[in-house]
């Protein structure tokens, strides 16, 4: 770059953040301002206080700015009082307050915040970082009156480089129970002001075109013309005066914005956003005051600019303001109706969607979509997941079976290997289902409408050569805050902008009709999409993960039962707890709380929620259950497993099975436990030595090689703790030996392993179903910065590893012939990962795991596959005490020569036999009489007409054809999408033949859902 640009650019540069900025504000005068902190004890205990209550007991004292205010996460409320002057009667420019509230320049949404009300309490906007100004009604003369519920909430970014190394470091902040109550924040400048427009016009005007001249080349002469012009127009202004010469300066700026795009320009749908993490550097509490503030911004945004739209996904969020702000609420429904705000993604919240089981995701949908078919008279078509991390090849399908057509994410732009080769393309899912995909190229959900976010658009689109357009998403996000009008006005200056992309305010579902039509023959990307960053959450805050895990199968099985007991028994079906249950584990599931990566105070009421939801469905399903059995002194088991245990069949119970019998005994070099079906050595130090299959006797256990290997590892990432594993973790492995183990009275060897700062007991023996090992282990935690995994070598040579995803399974090659596949250095899988060579192979399955490395590697004796587990992570951000004390699992090392054994594995150790007394068996509702077409879910209709609905899936892989037969007469039964509307699916996937027998073709890894109308005598 030629100097002398240089110093016209720095030139420009000093005189608009300088000059003009104080020139935009004609006229200023400081307002009154009164405090009342919300106490930190009694009642109210430092919480947020609903309007009323402020009202009846807020004393407010007079405050001062360059006053200390707030507590961490502790609310003040401001009482903001003046006057217009009289004397700004006839003069030109707009009148707003400008309230300070402390911010720094760090991004809106991480620090201290505010929303302005009325004095009768209705919601004006939100007060933010680059967001501060309050329209004020009241004419020159008059009186105005405004309260602020102002947050302090601490900021714990670290500014506003989060991929920094720096922007993350252990705080106390994040608990309210351990964040002291020093003020964290100064009160800024609370003024009101009058704006003269024309200078705030010409700034912006400056500001784009200075944009634009640095994304511009040296030897442009489109460039050249700018650095003249700005030049030109700069010395047009007195920098004591910039309202004097701000209309001249403009004219001479407006022939350069007048020169057109050019015809081939780029394409940009700009769309206001506000990505909204419903928890991470705050608690769920505050989420919701962070959205109504944001829909508060937006709305006044609309009020003032016809020309704003506004997508928001989480029907959670939307139904957080219906609760605390129904006037709010109301205001955003009209604009709903408008077409202007517009509700995307038809989920819950914006999900984790790896760990989330195949149900979960499913109900994700079903509650998301009828809270916007209720309140809004429509669902979306857009699927809508720009931040969750990475994607399973189970989710193409099951968007598609929700009445998605098209989905949106950027996250895949975050791989810290390998570069996605395409913006626009098709995503071919597991089952083969395609969704039309779009990243946006600016690499971001919350752009800014900045010249270099649309230069870089153009310059990272993959898909010139077919398409046209892309989406840009804009407005201040993660934290909330929302588009803003300069942002507004920045995008209205390059709508046709010589040198530039052209920009088009739209919504989503108006760029993919565009955007899906135009290339001929999209490129397809198959299978998941595995995020190569943030590889550690599959570990991270085991707690959150297991409850997760343990009361998303307690939904299904409540659901199970109770239908059967109310179709049976006439018991009434608990819908509305089980709705009110589902909503709190779909809230858990935010991709900031189950991967782990939230802030202490988070996880603590991610836990204690799980064990509350836990108990209440405990009770529910011991009622059904006690229905179901009657009464009777006979010793019955249920088995709400989707394979059957121990003679049990799905659905039913019968009489209680005694357990498989096993033998125990001391040997010479450790201990031999033994059934009819398999053979196991335990060494002396606890580790599995030799696992045989009988009664052929196979060897499971390579030579030289030990099964149940505690490892422990260095796990210090570079950054973003909880998040990140990095690849280096590897280099850094001890084994934990000098384990001392023992035989116990029930024939469990017991094994004891020291750590530096804690232990590790297992309990070894046989699983009761018979026919594999079971591992019962205990961690007593207290390790910073280590990793623990449990691995099991298995001598077979196998080309790939199959995990367990929704509905069905996914593979993945063991070896790293690719920079892809060695990014897959940890995945993630449900309860089972299956390794095999024809003949012969091993499941290795958990009871609340998610993460796994598989590897393959050759020795004297041969290939060993080793599959290990991940038990536990001790991260220090955000949490400083992460997974810190007591932790048991349960793993289970089967003999399994096909998925479809590893998937029996899976069910029967995620859903154990039930044993009550009663008076008799109980046949299942509804059974499958092929063991890879299974049954996923019993349960009534959401929408209360008494419909049964039944969900099944193929889990093999393979076509096929299968009959399930209904316990109850059926008078008429119809596929249905995945939300329950009739008519939705594939209609010929089920044929009801007479009342009580379905038959299915289904294809590989299909989801089917299926409404039957039960025959009652008023049907019959």
């Amino acid at each position: 770059m030629p100097a002398r640009d240089d110093l016209i650019l720095e030139r420009v540069d000093r005189f608009v953040g300088d000059h003009l900025a104080r020139g935009v504000v004609a006229d200023r005068r400081a307002v009154t301002v009164s405090a009342w902190q919300v106490p930190d004890e009694g009642d109210l205990a430092g919480e947020p206080v609903p309007v009323a209550r402020m009202q009846r007991d807020a004393a407010f004292v007079p405050i001062e700015p360059g006053s200390l205010w707030g507590r961490p996460w502790g609310t003040t409320w401001l009482l903001v009082e003046g006057r217009v002057p009289a004397e700004w009667a006839g003069r030109d420019g707009r009148i707003e307050l400008s309230l300070d509230l402390g911010f720094s320049q760090a991004k809106p949404g991480f620090q201290c915040e505010g929303l302005v009300r009325t004095s009768a309490g209705s919601v004006i906007k939100g007060l933010e970082p680059r967001n501060h100004h309050v329209p004020v009604d009241t004419g020159p003369g008059e009186e105005f009156s405004f309260t602020v519920e102002a947050a302090a909430n601490p900021d714990l970014s670290g500014g506003d480089d989060f991929r920094s190394p720096l922007a993350f470091a252990p705080t106390a902040l994040g608990d309210r129970a351990t964040a002291g109550a020093a003020p964290l924040y100064r009160l800024g400048a609370m003024e009101v002001r009058l704006v003269d427009e024309t200078v705030e016009r010409l700034r912006r005007e400056i500001i784009v075109l200075v944009g634009l001249a640095r994304e511009l080349t040296a030897t442009d002469p489109r460039r050249a013309r700018i650095l003249d012009g700005l030049e030109r127009a700069l010395y047009a202004v007195d920098p004591d005066d910039p309202a004097a010469g701000a209309s001249a300066a403009r004219g001479i700026l407006a022939p350069l914005l007048a020169s057109p795009a050019a015809a081939s320009a780029h394409r940009i749908t700009a769309t206001g956003h506000a990505h909204i993490d419903s928890a991470w550097l705050w608690p769920t509490r505050e989420t919701v005051r962070k959205v109504t503030r944001t829909f508060a911004n937006v709305l006044d945004l609309m009020s003032a600019d016809p020309d704003a739209v506004f997508v928001s996904s989480s029907a959670q969020h939307f139904d957080w303001v219906r609760h605390s702000d129904p006037e709010l609420f109301a205001r955003v429904a009209e604009r709903v109706a408008e077409g202007r705000f517009i509700p995307v993604g038809n989920m819950w919240v914006e999900s984790d969607v790896n760990m989330p089981s195949g149900e979960s995701l499913a109900r994700q949908l079903l509650y998301g979509t009828r809270f916007f078919e209720e309140h809004f008279g429509a669902r979306s078509d857009v699927g809508w997941l720009p931040d969750s991390f990475g994607f399973p090849a189970s989710l193409p399908q099951l968007l598609r079976g929700a009445g998605l057509r098209w989905f949106f994410t950027q996250k895949m732009c975050w791989n810290d290997g390998d570069t996605m080769p395409h913006h626009s393309f098709v995503w071919e899912g597991l089952d083969g289902s395609r969704i039309f995909t779009h990243f946006p190229p600016n690499n971001t959900y919350s752009g800014d409408m900045r010249p270099t976010e649309l230069a870089r658009s153009v310059r990272n689109f993959a898909d010139h050569a077919a398409s046209t357009r892309s989406l840009m998403p804009f407005g201040y996000g993660d934290g909330g805050g929302g588009p803003t009008r300069e942002m507004m006005a920045d995008a209205r200056l390059q709508a046709d902008l010589e040198g530039s992309p052209t920009v088009a305010f739209g919504t989503p579902r108006e760029f993919f009709v565009e955007a899906a039509d135009e290339p001929a023959d999209p490129p397809v990307w198959s299978g998941e999409m595995y995020l190569q960053f943030h590889r550690g959450i599959y570990t991270s805050q085991m707690r959150t993960k297991r409850g997760n895990r343990r009361n998303e199968a307690l939904l299904v099985e409540a659901e199970q039962w109770s239908t059967a007991a109310h179709i049976r028994r006439g018991i009434p079906y608990p819908a509305d707890e089980l709705d009110e249950l589902w909503r709190e584990v779909l809230l858990l599931q935010f991709h900031d709380i189950l991967p782990g990566s939230a802030i202490a105070w988070v996880h603590r009421e991610a836990e204690r929620s799980h064990a509350e939801t836990t108990e209440r469905l405990e009770a529910i399903i011991a009622a059904a259950i006690a229905a179901l059995a009657g009464s009777g002194s006979t010793r019955l088991a249920l088995n709400p497993a989707s394979a059957p245990v121990r003679a049990i069949a799905p659905g039913s119970a019968g009489p209680a099975p005694e357990a498989t019998p096993f033998s125990s005994e001391p040997v010479a070099d450790g201990f031999r436990l033994r059934s009819d079906s398999i053979d196991v050595l335990v060494g002396a130090d606890g580790t599995l030595r030799s696992v045989r299959a009988l009664p052929d006797g196979r060897e499971l256990i390579p030579v030289g090689h030990r099964g149940g290997l505690l490892q422990l590892h260095v796990d210090a990432p570079a950054k973003w703790d909880a998040w990140e594993l990095d690849a280096s973790y590897r280099l850094a492995t001890t084994d934990v030996d000098g384990g001392t183990a023992r035989l116990t009275e029930t024939g469990a060897v017991h094994v004891v392993h020291p750590l530096a700062h804690g232990q590790v007991e297992q309990w070894i023996d046989l699983h009761p179903a018979g026919g594999a090992v079971r591992i019962r282990t205990r961690v007593d935690w207290h390790e910073r910065h280590r990793l623990l995994k449990l691995a099991f070598p298995v001598a077979v040579h196998a080309p790939d590893a199959a995990y367990e995803t929704q509905f069905g399974h996914v593979r993945r090659p063991l070896h790293t012939n690719t920079s892809w596949d060695a990014a897959r250095y940890e995945v993630c899988a449900h309860r089972w990962v299956h390794v095999a060579e024809p003949g012969t192979g091993a499941a290795i399955v958990n009871d609340g795991l998610y993460g796994h490395d598989a590897t393959r590697t050759t020795d004297d004796h041969g290939t060993v596959t080793t599959v290990r587990q991940s038990l536990l992570r001790a991260p220090t951000f955000p949490d400083p005490d992460a997974d810190q004390g007591a932790h048991e699992f349960v793993s289970v090392f089967a003999p399994a020569e096909t998925t479809t054994d590893a998937a029996r594995w899976g069910t029967i150790v995620g859903s154990p036999l039930r044993e009550v007394d009663g008076s008799g068996p109980v046949a299942p509702l509804v059974a499958s009489n092929g063991a890879d077409v299974v049954v996923s879910a019993v349960k009534l209709a959401a929408d209360g007409s008494g419909d049964l609905i039944v969900r099944v899936f193929e889990q093999r892989g393979a076509r096929r054809s299968n009959t399930l037969r209904f316990d109850v007469p059926v008078s008429s039964l119809e596929v249905c999408d995945l939300v329950e509307t009739a008519g939705g699916g594939r209609a010929d996937a089920a044929t009801l033949t007479d009342d009580r027998t379905v038959v299915l073709d289904l294809r590989a890894f299909e989801v089917v859902t299926l409404r039957a109308r039960l025959l009652t005598p008023e049907t019959e």
